[in-house]
C-alpha cells in the first residue's frame, strides 16, 4: 500500500497542486503557535512538553486513527495515506520558485531572478554575482527536495511498515515546521523568549533528519557521479555547520561535478509580514552557510537542469526500491 499510496499522492500534486496560502497552512501555523503561547513558560521541561504536543501527538492521533480505519477498510485507509501525503509532501510547495528564478535567468534578467531568490527565501540578493545567485539557487532547491519530498517519504515508509500508516509523514513535516517557525519567530522578533524551546526544536529536528538526509545523499550518489559523490561526502560535508545539510550537499556536490558551498546570503527577514506564507514557503537561510567551498566546476545555467534531472532520478530511484519492498512483502 505504501508504494500506491506516494504514487497516487505525488500524482494528484502535480495535477493539482497544494496552494501556499491553504488553510491547512494556516492551521498548521495556528496550532504551533498556541501550543507556545498556553504551554511555553521558557524552562526546559516547557520546551518539551510543546515540542510533544505539536510534533508527537498529532503523529500519535494520525496513526491510531489510521489503525481503526484500515481495521474496517483498505481502501479508506489508503485514501487517508495519499491525503496526509498531499498535505505533507509534494515537488509543487517549492518548484515554482526554482522555475520562476531559471526562467528569468534564461531571459536575461537578472535583476528578476534576484527579487525571486530573495521572495522565496528572505534573503538580501541584490549584490550577488550570477555564479554566486546560481549556486544558492542550486542549494535551496536540493535541500527544499529533502525537505518536502525524501524526507517524508523515508519517515512514511518506515512508519507504514510497521502498520502506523501515514504517522511518519506527519512526525517529519511537524517536527521540520517547529524548527523553522521557532528559529524564524526568534529572529524577526529579535529577542530570545524562546531560545529553549528553539534549541530544542532545532536539536531533536536534527535526530529525527539524520537517516533521511543521509540516504538523500546516498540517492544522489547512486543516481549521480557514485565515486565523486562519496569522495566529496566523505570530504567536505564538515564545512556546513549542519551535518544533516553538509551530507546533502557535499553529495549532491561530487555527483553534479559543481561548486557548492560558500557564505549563505545575508538575511533579509527582519520584518515578520505574513508568517504563515513566509513559513510555508521558506527555508531557513543560513542552512547553506559553509566555511568553504567543495570542488568542482564554478555553477553554470546548466546545472539548474541537471539538478532537476538528479532529483528526479532520485524518484524514480526510491520508489522502484520501495514497489520490490512491496512486491516481497506481497509474495512473502
Amino acid at each position: 500500500m505504501s508504494f500506491f499510496a506516494v504514487l497516487f499522492a505525488l500524482l494528484v500534486e502535480q495535477l493539482k497542486p497544494l496552494s501556499p496560502r491553504n488553510l491547512f497552512h494556516h492551521a498548521l501555523t495556528g496550532w504551533v503557535r498556541w501550543a507556545g503561547r498556553n504551554f511555553d513558560a521558557g524552562a526546559d521541561v516547557h520546551a518539551r512538553v510543546v515540542w510533544i504536543i505539536t510534533v508527537l501527538a498529532p503523529a500519535a492521533v494520525l496513526a491510531i486513527t489510521y489503525m481503526v480505519v484500515n481495521r474496517y477498510s483498505t481502501v479508506l485507509a489508503l485514501a487517508l495515506n495519499v491525503s496526509v501525503l498531499y498535505l505533507t509532501m509534494g515537488f509543487r510547495q517549492f518548484s515554482h520558485h526554482f522555475t520562476d528564478i531559471r526562467d528569468a535567468l534564461e531571459e536575461g534578467r537578472e535583476a528578476r531572478a534576484r527579487e525571486l531568490l530573495a521572495t522565496w527565501q528572505h534573503v538580501d540578493a541584490s549584490d550577488l554575482p550570477r555564479t554566486e545567485l546560481l549556486r544558492h539557487v542550486l542549494e535551496y532547491s536540493l535541500l527544499a527536495a529533502h525537505r518536502h519530498v525524501f524526507g517524508v517519504f523515508f519517515w512514511f515508509v518506515a512508519l507504514s511498515t510497521v502498520g502506523l500508516g501515514p504517522a511518519g509523514a506527519v512526525l517529519y513535516r511537524m517536527a521540520e515546521f517547529t524548527n523553522r517557525y521557532w528559529s524564524y519567530k526568534s529572529h524577526v522578533t529579535g529577542t530570545p523568549t524562546h531560545d529553549r524551546l528553539m534549541n530544542l526544536s532545532q536539536k531533536l529536528f536534527g535526530w529525527v533528519d539524520h537517516v533521511p538526509a543521509r540516504l538523500t545523499a546516498f540517492g544522489f550518489a547512486v543516481v549521480g557521479n557514485f565515486e565523486d559523490a562519496v569522495e566529496t561526502w566523505r570530504r567536505h560535508a564538515p564545512l556546513w555547520a549542519r551535518p544533516n545539510e553538509g551530507a546533502i550537499l557535499a553529495a549532491a556536490s561530487g555527483a553534479l561535478g559543481v561548486r557548492l558551498g560558500g557564505q549563505a546570503a545575508p538575511s533579509a527577514s527582519e520584518q515578520q509580514g505574513d508568517i504563515s506564507r513566509t513559513l510555508t514557503q521558506g527555508e531557513d537561510a543560513d542552512v547553506t552557510d559553509a566555511v568553504g567551498s567543495t570542488a568542482g566546476v564554478a555553477p553554470q545555467m546548466a546545472h539548474l537542469r541537471s539538478v532537476v534531472a538528479l532529483i528526479w532520478r532520485s524518484v524514480v530511484l526510491w520508489m522502484l526500491l520501495l514497489a520490490l519492498l512491496s512486491l516481497a512483502n506481497l509474495i512473502g
